[in-house]
């Protein structure tokens, strides 16, 4: 049984920073890239970032880029978000999710085989 663990969420002031992470349990992982999905209130889930795991390439959301940074330890099978420069709009639910597919589908939640229970973040204006 896969496990997807966030944790990190929580409330913030628009400006500030936040740190995500994401610990993966349950079986071998090599090959899996990793990700983050948000879901905000009344809206579709969307993507956020992801990263290989062979390559290490990342991709991020427009909306994000500039602001946020993926990273992974591949060894001990965990997944980080640096949030910085956070605003309003990024107040969502924040998904981790594992899967293996191409990087052009990253954006598509289907493509996504696994996905943690969501950790809340909040940012007051």
């Amino acid at each position: 049984q896969v496990q997807l663990v966030e944790s990190g969420g929580g409330l913030v002031q628009a400006g500030g920073s936040l740190r995500l992470s994401c610990a993966a349990s349950g079986r071998a992982f090599s090959n899996y890239d990793m990700g983050w999905f948000r879901q905000a209130p009344g809206k579709e889930r969307e993507f956020v970032a992801a990263i290989a795991w062979s390559s290490g390439s990342t991709d991020y959301a427009d909306s994000v880029k500039g602001r946020f940074t993926i990273s992974r330890d591949n060894a001990k099978i965990t997944l980080n978000l640096q949030m910085n420069s956070l605003k309003p709009e990024d107040t969502a639910v924040y998904y981790c999710v594992l899967g293996r597919s191409s990087s052009s589908k990253w954006y598509v939640p289907r493509t996504w085989n696994y996905w943690g229970q969501g950790t809340q973040v909040t940012v007051s204006s």
